[in-house]
């Protein structure tokens, strides 16, 4: 069971339901319906963490080359390609039927895309192109989409908000992990841009760019009305300190500051959203 449960990578689920809550609580109005977020929560990591299981099962040779992922379960031996396809495959559907059914037909929608384009675009692209990360960051931004339609039903301009930052977020943290796993990634095949940009100069202007683009953006729901003021402070407090790893990272282009500027990416997420749901207008 451990070995089925690694296969569904429970960190990056834990991310996903962080921001499909966070989605959900912004878009709730009246009283807080805790039984459609539990069976919201419940339908999205099914359905997440299966497709990450259809991932390492797309990628188990890959994995078996490189250091970073030669434990996991596929490539090490300790379950069967077959196992991971049917466990993949069966909490996936059963997910996103448990959404339709039980959420409605929106969020199964929304749901559907994350799987297909993570798994049909994304996976075979990082093998081809460096602008895989840029796909890579369609069923990232997602989850918070989710989280919206859910509870409202609907699409509009505060989900698209949401989709913006978790877009513009994904890129600096996905290229920083690809710089510092370079050699890993390499050995495996896998065409990121820290492979073809061997000073860093290229991926380092990129993560600056991006940073700029995420700390503006990251202002909007308060001036959209959905944020109060205390969230614009803490967002352009935590964008500019977010800049400023990145700033190192152009400056330096190694792969300490790249690192720095990973884990300093998941603060600034989880600050980010927890920030916007304590000070919801």
């Amino acid at each position: 069971m451990k070995d089925f449960i690694a296969l569904t990578k429970p960190g990056l689920v834990m991310m996903v339901v962080l921001t499909t809550c966070v989605g959900f609580y912004l878009g709730s109005i009246g009283p807080f319906d805790w039984l459609l977020l539990i069976h919201t929560l419940i339908g999205t990591s099914l359905s997440g963490g299966g497709s990450l299981a259809l991932n390492q099962f797309i990628e188990r040779d890959r994995d078996a080359t490189m250091h970073r992922t030669q434990k996991r379960p596929l490539p090490s031996g300790r379950l069967k390609p077959h196992q991971a396809l049917w466990f993949g495959v069966g909490i996936t559907i059963f997910g996103i039927t448990y959404l339709a059914l039980l959420v409605n037909v929106l969020s199964c929608l929304v749901t559907i895309s994350i799987t297909a384009s993570y798994l049909f675009l994304y996976t075979p692209l990082k093998q081809r192109t460096t602008l895989s990360t840029v796909i890579g960051a369609i069923p990232g931004a997602l989850p918070p989409v989710t989280g919206w339609v859910a509870v409202r039903n609907e699409i509009g301009l505060e989900s698209g908000i949401l989709f913006t930052i978790m877009f513009l977020w994904q890129l600096p943290h996905a290229l920083a992990l690809a710089w510092m796993y370079r050699d890993d990634y390499a050995r495996a095949g896998f065409q990121l841009l820290p492979m073809v940009d061997p000073d860093g100069r290229v991926t380092s202007t990129q993560i600056l760019i991006n940073c700029l683009a995420l700390t503006a953006v990251s202002l909007t729901p308060t001036i959209i009305g959905l944020t109060g003021i205390l969230y614009f402070f803490v967002a352009l407090g935590a964008g500019l300190g977010f800049l400023g790893f990145a700033v190192h990272l152009t400056i330096t282009r190694t792969s300490a500051s790249a690192r720095k500027l990973f884990f300093a990416s998941l603060l600034f997420l989880l600050v980010q959203f927890v920030t916007m749901a304590i000070d919801k207008v």
